[in-house]
Parts: structure tokens; C-alpha cells; sequence
């Protein structure tokens, strides 16, 4: 399969969320990773833009009744900057989550126009 999009973590926040769950579970987000590198039209059942934000993604990860979460963005359009992750036991998703990826979005984009 050929890549069409990089897809990079941003700082340690993704390797501490990814090194903390199961084996089943890191396979099933490399394949969602997978996903988001090769499909040109990525389906919103695996990548959804938060309304509210500014370009902030959410990485939708299932497994059984489990959901996860891994924050995300677009820079330059073709490469995907990984955020933190959690795993979502409620409908919506936790605010200070959503004020931690957007943090560290904005930290990204300052950081890179230094």
C-alpha cells in the first residue's frame, strides 16, 4: 500500500498512551494509523474533525465495547501530528482531554514558527 500521508507523533504524549494498553489494542491503532497513511478519503468511523475546534481530529479506535481516542491534526495537509490518547467510557468526550490536545496543538505550531 502506498502512503499518502505521514503520520508522526507529536513530543511523548502518543508513546505513553500507546506503551500503556494491550497488545490487541496497539494493533488495532497501528491499523487505524495504517488507514490514515494510505486511504486518500478517510471514513469518519476511523478519523472525525471535533466540532468546535480548530482543525483538532480524533483518531476513533474499537474494540468489542471499548472505544479509545488519540487526538490528532493535520499540518501542510498531508502529514498528521499524533496527539494524547484516553480510553472514552462516556458519551462525551472529557474536556480536560480536549484542553490538553488543543494545548499541545497550539504548543506544536508555536514551537514550528520559531
Amino acid at each position: 500500500m502506498k502512503k499518502i500521508r505521514k503520520v508522526i507523533a507529536y513530543k511523548h504524549y502518543f508513546e505513553a498512551f500507546l506503551s500503556a494498553q494491550p497488545e490487541k489494542i496497539q494493533n488495532k491503532i497501528f491499523k487505524i494509523i495504517e488507514i490514515i497513511e494510505t486511504f486518500e478519503q478517510i471514513p469518519s468511523i476511523y478519523l472525525k474533525q471535533i466540532t468546535g475546534t480548530k482543525g483538532l481530529y480524533e483518531a476513533r479506535i474499537k474494540l468489542g465495547s471499548n472505544i479509545w481516542r488519540v487526538f490528532c491534526f493535520f499540518d501542510k495537509g498531508k502529514l498528521v501530528i499524533l496527539l494524547n490518547g484516553f480510553q472514552k467510557k462516556t458519551e462525551k468526550t472529557p474536556k480536560k482531554e480536549l484542553e490538553k490536545a488543543i494545548k499541545l496543538m497550539n504548543l506544536y505550531f508555536q514551537e514550528k514558527n520559531q
